[in-house]
């Protein structure tokens, strides 16, 4: 048998995530069938980002260190047959970064132990990879605890000569979420005008920035729910929830490179409205109260009346007054859930490329607000591992979910607005990608 039959790095207690600050300790194992002359035994741990312009491309354009520090573990001598156990420990840095893994780039630590061999003999070489996990405190973010809300007004144009508005309003209960916590989700539309809606479609959007040579980004719709239409002359609410999955934090302090942020949109198609929620995904659930979503001004949750124009067209009006007319406040019903791993890759010139579409894990009937509107539990997240309790991060059950394969996609689509478009001069500078 060969010299060297076994050459591992084992982690103290098997463990795979680190916080910043954190003490790493471990052992290199080495198993000899025979005497091995060696010049040096070296460990070194490093972190590191590397950012490439091709998907799934580890030819990094764009690199940056955090940490790499290296230790001695013998100097030159031979090691006799057997088995041998080198202790190491390294104090990982506070400013280390969250790890992170995506198609056009990576946040990695890992620790790496060689052995040097005299001149032409075969030096050996072997690599652990361990995560970090530097916890965003929601509660630390600007304004974390104000009112998410935002509106539009459309121009939508009926039997070819006449138009109305139609209002847009959507709001979360909150700006910032952790993973499992719901998202709870209230659309007001209000129809002024003769001609029904399109459904309305909520998508929670991810969208990972690249700093290569220019800034490429990476959209994923996460999850996504329809609700039918609004009739015309109808005011009406669609209040719906989604379980936030196992998603990597909203920006990475620590990392120049990369920065992840988090949108909720909620649009129509006939007429093409749009309003986009700026969100947060953090490992600290901000303490405050859940502020109940703004429906609009004059009005309450579940307590929305048909509106009816002042001076309707005359035959809009006959039509109202001959046909079905209810008092009772209008409540959409939700259409579908969807999971979809659709990530839509666009640099700042312009090209496209979109992955397939994973098939929706649903959780109660996708139909019907009888009592509470259903969960849509969203799968499949660059992350592997997420906080538990009140305990320290562990890692979970499954592998790392890598992105699935690219392919040729010509529908161009733009990126949400940043942080700094959607929230203003307020937002802490540090969340920010390129500051």
């Amino acid at each position: 048998m060969g010299k060297v039959q076994l050459f591992e790095i084992r982690l103290r207690q098997g463990r795979v995530v680190y916080s910043p600050g954190e003490p790493l300790a471990g052992a290199v194992r080495v198993r000899l069938g025979a005497p091995l002359p060696f010049r040096a035994i070296r460990v070194t741990c490093m972190g590191s980002c590397g950012v490439s312009n091709k998907a799934n491309d580890g030819a990094w354009v764009v690199e940056e260190s955090y940490f790499n520090s290296s230790l001695s573990l013998a100097d030159k001598g031979s090691l006799p047959a057997g088995e041998h156990n080198f202790p190491f420990q390294f104090l990982l840095p506070a400013t280390a970064p969250t790890s992170f893994e995506g198609p056009f780039g990576k946040i990695v630590h890992q620790v790496r132990a060689s052995i040097d061999t005299p001149r032409f003999s075969k030096d050996h070489k072997c690599s652990l990879v361990f995560y970090i996990l530097s916890p965003l405190n929601l509660n630390s973010i600007p304004d974390i605890e104000q009112p998410n809300v935002a509106s539009t007004t459309k121009k939508f144009s009926y039997k070819l000569v006449k138009t109305g508005n139609v209002v847009l309003t959507a709001s979360t209960d909150l700006r910032g979420y952790v993973v499992g916590q719901v998202l709870r989700l209230q659309a007001d539309i209000e129809n002024q005008s003769g001609k029904d809606t399109s459904p309305v479609v909520a998508s929670l959007l991810q969208k990972v920035s690249y700093k290569a040579k220019r800034w490429i980004y990476d959209v994923r719709t996460i999850a996504e729910v329809e609700g039918t239409g609004v009739k015309a002359w109808r005011r009406a609410q669609w209040q719906e929830q989604i379980l936030v999955p196992a998603l990597p934090q909203s920006a990475l302090p620590g990392c120049s490179l990369i920065h992840i942020d988090y949108y909720l949109q909620v649009s129509m198609k006939a007429p093409e409205a749009t309003v986009t929620l700026p969100l947060f995904v953090g490992n600290i659930a901000v303490n405050q109260t859940p502020l109940s979503p703004c429906p609009g001004p004059g009005s309450s949750p579940g307590a929305l009346s048909p509106v009816v124009p002042s001076a309707p067209p005359q035959e809009e009006a006959e039509a109202v007054a001959s046909g079905p007319h209810s008092s009772d406040p209008v409540s959409l019903s939700t259409k579908s859930h969807s999971q979809q791993q659709q990530p839509l890759s666009t640099t700042t010139s312009g090209s496209v490329s979109v992955a397939t579409v994973d098939p929706c894990v649903q959780v109660g009937s996708p139909a019907g607000h009888s009592l509470h509107p259903p969960l849509c539990i969203s799968i499949g997240a660059t992350v592997p591992y997420f906080a538990e309790g009140s305990g320290g991060p562990v890692p979970t059950t499954s592998a790392l979910i890598l992105p699935p394969e690219y392919s040729s996609w010509g529908y161009p689509y733009e990126a949400p607005p940043s942080y700094e478009q959607s929230c203003g001069a307020s937002t802490d500078p540090g969340l920010i990608p390129g500051s």
